[in-house]
């Protein structure tokens, strides 16, 4: 699909949506868990639906009622390979999963799932004593079981997202497990999966990120479980009001683990016009300086980050850059690229990201398949001199499928599909 925005100013009110990474863990918990579990407000997203997808395949009852949806946990080996779809979270949490069966599991992807690196989970998944090999590196991923327990080293320096599967399948090996961390990156992550994991039912102790210990064998007890509004898609809007006129954000918890409500802390270092209330944010349009922030343990604001650098006066620095080369696209090569097309200057110096503001010309961009390059040059559609032709720009359906319906509610456009 591609996607025309026109310079236009913003006002008014959007709910954000649900956090595709809180529903993808509640899913595959609830699957595992005795009992029957209904998890509200899930949300719509690909992600999600991949992850509903695999736990059927795992045998676990699933009804999806609306944005509501109905858990029967159970799971057993499935009988064909598991489709994460293109989800970096569902493959490398169900690897780790898949480890508490005794049977081979074939775990496999799509689209940008395919060049993904997946050394990572063979690694990490090796470590624990689980059988784990990928085809070069790449998917598919094959891994047989059981997880035994006892002490287990792990390099969290390139994501947390194994070590969350680890966490989650960790009550039901067969003897106590001592997680052993390395350079534990984006800890905030960690903290919501050891958190659902407890409201699960399940003990679960954190010294320091340095070690986690899960006595087992345990077992997940059903509940009902709401799952939160994202941070993440949430940035987008809140830059949009930043840059472009006003905006309130409701469904947002202040007291979230998510890394990225992180996002306040830089809209109120660039000079953004913020209040926060108990049930909204509210973002206004005002002169904007450049800032610094460290997105070591929130990669994925670096998109509206830049959008926000954009609109700033003088040279914006984003450190985090390594955290970048391993999702949907090299992302931080994909935003140097794209916005350099709309005449942004983006400098990458070793593990930094540095933008100079100035105005952004219209041209025309390629999400590179990438949900969250799609959303930050729409934003930056908002404020360009010209229209913005955004080619690919359905990989929003990734995480927030109603990303351009509810920014189309904000400046009051009908988004143009051209057709060339």
């Amino acid at each position: 699909m591609t996607i025309e925005i026109t310079p236009s100013a913003v006002k008014g009110q959007v709910q954000a949506p649900a956090s595709k990474s809180v529903a993808q863990r509640a899913v595959a918990i609830a699957s595992l868990a005795s009992g029957t579990s209904e998890i509200f407000h899930v949300g719509k997203s690909d992600d999600v639906q991949s992850a509903i997808r695999v736990c059927q395949a795992l045998g676990a009852e699933i009804e999806q009622k609306g944005e509501k949806v109905i858990v029967k946990g159970g799971i057993q080996t499935p009988s064909a390979p598991l489709n994460c779809g293109e989800s970096g979270l569902g493959i490398r949490m169900f690897s780790a999963l898949a480890a508490i069966l005794n049977e081979p599991v074939t775990l496999t992807g799509e689209g940008s799932l395919k060049e993904r690196p997946m050394q990572m989970i063979e690694e990490s998944l090796q470590a624990a004593g689980v059988q784990c090999e990928t085809q070069n590196g790449l998917i598919p991923v094959v891994v047989k079981g059981p997880l035994k327990g006892g002490i287990i080293e792990i390099d969290g320096s390139l994501s947390s997202q194994v070590l969350t599967g680890l966490l989650i399948a960790a009550p039901y090996a067969i003897s106590p497990v001592t997680f052993r961390i390395s350079d534990l990156k984006s800890r905030p992550y960690v903290d919501i999966t050891t958190a659902m994991m407890r409201d699960f039912g399940v003990v679960v102790q954190n010294k320091d990120y340095e070690e986690f210990v899960v006595p087992a064998p345990q077992k997940y007890v059903s509940k009902s479980y709401t799952v939160e509004g994202d941070w993440s898609g949430a940035a987008f809007l809140l830059v949009a009001g930043a840059i472009a006129g006003e905006v309130a954000v409701t469904n947002l918890d202040f007291q979230s683990s998510q890394a990225d409500k992180e996002i306040l802390t830089a809209l109120k270092n660039s000079g953004a016009e913020l209040s926060v209330d108990l049930d909204r944010i509210f973002v206004k349009k005002a002169p904007l300086k450049a800032f610094r922030f460290d997105a070591t343990h929130c990669p994925d604001l670096f998109p509206p980050l830049v959008v926000l650098a954009a609109a700033c006066d003088g040279i914006s620095q984003i450190r985090g850059v390594s955290r970048l080369r391993s999702k949907e696209s090299d992302r931080a090569t994909a935003l140097q690229q794209e916005f350099g097309k709309l005449g942004l200057y983006v400098s990458l110096e070793g593990d930094n990201m540095l933008i100079k503001g100035n105005s952004l010309n219209g041209g025309r961009v390629f999400s590179h398949s990438d949900h969250r390059i799609a959303m930050a040059c729409a934003v930056a559609g908002l404020i360009a001199d010209g229209p913005v032709i955004i080619d690919k720009a359905d990989a929003v359906n990734k995480s927030y499928p109603e990303f351009f319906k509810d920014l189309g509610v904000l400046c009051n456009l009908k988004f143009r599909n051209p057709k060339h």
